[in-house]
């Protein structure tokens, strides 16, 4: 997950940043923005407002220590190394290493991928999915997916982020979880089947990456609607045209934050310990007269 997510970020770099066509596609989804900015940034700021490093801070201390009361200190360890190499990684992603050459598409905005504050977003949900019992993360999982999701796309309302730097910092973030729960595997017995509580986080985990499924095949087709109109020669300046992008952009942050969220479900479940079953005294069908039980 790791390697996929980390490939997926510099693949999206590549597409979106370094071509002119991605460019062109990002430019009219910028736009696009501009459409019921007023009224959509009512609802956007509040969102935007509640991310701040004092508030990325607290969690983090909070999730450490809800760790250490579950006597979990390896877990402590994996929730720093998640959250501060997200936002660390973000920062000198965007500012050092990622540059964003001028093909004269007329941007008004400088290279912002990938986008900080769905990255501070997209770390908190997925870091409570790590430090809650397997049994509270399904209710989290979703919950997190609403609110990076909420804080990405504000952040394409306010027009301080494209589409791909929201898609790039959700992925950032599935990057460093797969680092942080490769940290946790570890030997163990493996039991044949999911104990209590697992069959929910399955149907979550499926639940999202259905969902992620269905929005990605939309954002695919409103990809596909643009690439064919610039494949035409035609700039993407209509209304239809921007709200197409834009919509387009939308629904791609909408799919990677279901997947990525999903396959952390997913991989968290396959790295946690399984109690495995162990049969004490006779059976109860055991009847009286009865030879001694088959060790073979």
């Amino acid at each position: 997950m790791a390697v996929v997510c980390a490939a997926a970020v510099v693949a999206v770099w590549w597409a979106f940043v370094t071509t002119r066509t991605g460019q062109l596609l990002e430019q009219a989804a910028f736009q696009g923005s501009e459409l019921g900015a007023s009224r959509l940034w009512l609802v956007a700021e509040p969102v935007l407002d509640v991310i701040s490093l004092p508030f990325v801070g607290l969690v983090l201390v909070s999730a450490m220590l809800l760790a250490a009361v579950r006597r979990r200190v390896l877990l402590a360890v994996q929730v720093a190394v998640l959250m501060a190499g997200a936002n660390l990684s973000t920062q000198v992603l965007k500012h050092a290493v990622l540059d964003r050459p001028d093909l004269d598409v007329g941007d008004r905005l400088a290279n912002a991928l990938p986008s900080g504050h769905t990255t501070a977003a997209a770390s908190v949900s997925v870091a409570l999915l790590f430090v809650l019992p397997p049994r509270f993360r399904p209710v989290a999982a979703v919950v997190g997916v609403l609110y990076t999701g909420a804080t990405g796309m504000s952040t394409m309302v306010g027009q301080w982020h494209r589409p791909s730097d929201v898609v790039a910092a959700v992925l950032v973030v599935g990057a460093w979880a797969g680092v942080a729960a490769a940290l946790g595997v570890r030997a163990r017995p493996r039991s044949p089947r999911w104990g209590r509580g697992r069959w929910g986080v399955g149907a979550a985990a499926g639940l999202l990456l259905v969902a992620g499924v269905v929005a990605g095949t939309g954002a695919l087709l409103a990809l596909q609607r643009s690439l064919s109109h610039l494949g035409e020669g035609q700039q993407l300046a209509s209304r239809a045209d921007l709200i197409t992008a834009y919509g387009g952009g939308a629904l791609g942050v909408v799919t990677v934050t279901c997947v990525v969220v999903g396959l952390v479900l997913a991989v968290l479940d396959a790295a946690e310990p399984r109690r495995v079953a162990t049969s004490r005294g006779p059976t109860a069908t055991s009847t009286a007269g009865a030879g001694p039980p088959d060790r073979s």
